[in-house]
């Protein structure tokens, strides 16, 4: 498969799964600050399956299509309104978020266990973000904020780092085993 087929068949895995993140971002639980979503699982799993480099950029596009006001962030909104409202560190909290599960897990190795880990700090990493960011743009006190954005979202994000690390381990070993996932590093097919 010659070089240009490779990046376009990533790229369309990339911006498949943005979409699958949009998908997974109309998945809500509502609370009264932030809602609880399937967007934090869907970046483990587009970390866990892609790696560091494409999982973050199918954050990346993700984010892009919902800054142009396609609605793709939870509850249906979208546009720069949404990244910069009060839980807007959520969102570029993601970029982080999928870069360091993607290279965790491309210094260790591509287990459960492994994943697991990796989506638990990236779940701290959105966390954090999300929490700092609501502190300064809602003018909440730092209690406040991680009342309403930090402590809420523990035990739901751990579920979610689980699902996310079990489910993207067993797809990534699938697209391993049909030769259809691309690893940069080594220029060649995961086999």
């Amino acid at each position: 498969m010659t070089e240009s087929n490779v990046k376009l068949r990533m790229m369309i895995v990339t911006a498949l799964f943005a979409a699958i993140i949009g998908v997974l971002a109309q998945v809500t639980i509502p609370l009264p600050l932030v809602p609880i979503t399937g967007q934090t699982l869907a970046i483990g799993l587009a970390a866990t399956i892609l790696g560091a480099r494409y999982g973050t950029m199918s954050i990346l596009v993700y984010l892009g299509i919902g800054a142009v006001g396609i609605p793709v962030f939870a509850q249906m909104s979208g546009g720069l309104g949404s990244l910069f409202g009060p839980t807007g560190g959520y969102l570029f909290g993601f970029i982080p978020t999928a870069f360091i599960i993607g290279y965790y897990l491309e210094k260790t190795s591509f287990t459960v266990m492994n994943a697991i880990i990796a989506n638990i700090i990236g779940m701290f990493v959105a966390l954090i973000f999300g929490t700092v960011w609501l502190k300064v743009f809602a003018e909440l006190t730092w209690t406040g904020a991680f009342v309403g954005g930090f402590l809420p979202f523990l035990l739901v994000g751990v579920i979610k780092a689980v699902l996310a690390a079990w489910i993207g381990i067993s797809v990534r070993n699938r697209l391993k085993s049909a030769n259809l996932l691309y690893v940069n590093d080594k220029k060649s097919f995961v086999s």
